[in-house]
């Protein structure tokens, strides 16, 4: 399969970076992921995410919003709000967030 990258935005926009710590592979999570990716396609300006996981636990989700209404859409979601609650209490050892307004954006694809 092949993987495919979040390309071609036209900047301005806006990226939320978020990094964690993950020990294992903890129960309900790869579910309650999956869920957060369905529910955030419907926040209005949400472009498309980016996410790795290393295999010790380490992970990098970012995602791109065309604006800070569709960051704070996001952000105030009651079904998102309940599963960071749950990560901080049952999943992650440790994690950081950081947003940031992109200006300027460009990239290569062989494809």
């Amino acid at each position: 399969m092949t993987q495919r990258l979040v390309a071609g935005l036209e900047p301005p926009y806006y990226t939320v970076v978020f990094t964690s710590v993950l020990p294992g592979s903890p129960e309900g999570y790869a579910e309650t992921a999956a869920r957060m990716n369905e529910l955030v396609q419907d926040v209005p300006g949400f472009l498309g995410s980016d996410s790795a996981r290393s295999p010790g636990g380490i992970g990098i989700t970012v995602a791109y919003f065309r604006d800070t209404e569709g960051l704070d859409a996001w952000r105030r979601n009651a079904e998102h709000q309940a599963a960071q609650r749950h990560g901080r209490e049952h999943w992650y050892e440790s994690y950081s967030v950081h947003v940031a307004k992109v200006e300027r954006s460009y990239g290569f694809d062989r494809g």
